[in-house]
């Protein structure tokens, strides 16, 4: 449990270690997957920072804040709180849950691209296992799987279209992909920021609990 402490750390030197880039202390995901990072030590990290800011454009260091100068350009914390998952949620999926990787991923990446764009890379889709819902043939709710380390594996991309709002999709996906991860033998846990009330009800209804708070320190090119 407390490498969730540091879990990107543990993700790239573990199930996604083949998508780092590795800086020595800083490890990052290849920027066509994700926009996150993180680190170990104490030592300044300017850097390794600007290095990897110059391939990746915008990114995050999940974790502590890192040290670092004021020649890079560090734009801000969000701060996040991290929930887990104990048990497989009882719950009826009512509507129809379609896996998305393969037939679907470039559905699965405009309608990312289209609500989410942020954090969802052209290659996101390929961390795990992403579900969603259609209507009338459009993807309206999208739930999935992303950063992953030994046991562990992160519920994600929690999206449902404006239109369809307050249906309960995203409530079927989560759950759908949460008993997903614990078939797999693996516990699921997500994110979601600290002051967005209404999602961390969501996921407490659901059964996950709060384990800690979590801070995204923001870099960009300058």
């Amino acid at each position: 449990m407390e490498k969730l402490d540091n879990l990107v750390w543990h993700c790239l030197s573990e199930t996604h270690r083949d998508l780092a880039l590795d800086y020595g202390s800083l490890k990052c995901y290849h920027p066509d997957f994700c926009p996150f990072g993180a680190f170990i030590g104490n030592d300044d990290l300017s850097v390794p920072l600007m290095d990897h800011v110059k391939v990746a454009g915008p990114f995050f260091v999940i974790g502590n804040k890192p040290r670092f100068s004021n020649d890079v350009n560090f734009k801000g914390e969000l701060l996040c709180v991290q929930m887990i998952l104990e048990n497989p949620i009882d719950r009826p999926d009512p509507e129809e849950i379609i896996p998305l990787n393969g037939q679907y991923e470039d559905e699965l990446f405009a309608f990312m691209q289209r609500f989410y764009p942020s954090f969802f890379k052209r290659k996101t889709m390929l961390l795990g296992e992403y579900f969603g819902i259609f209507k009338e043939n459009e993807l309206i709710a999208v739930t999935g799987e992303r950063m992953q380390l030994d046991g562990f594996t992160e519920v994600s991309a929690v999206v449902t279209h404006t239109d369809h709002l307050g249906k309960g999709y995203a409530k079927q996906l989560v759950t759908h992909t949460a008993n997903n991860i614990f078939r797999k033998n693996k516990i699921p846990f997500l994110h979601t920021n600290a002051d967005s009330a209404k999602n961390i009800e969501l996921y407490e209804k659901l059964g996950f609990k709060i384990r800690r708070e979590m801070s995204l320190w923001r870099f960009e090119p300058v």
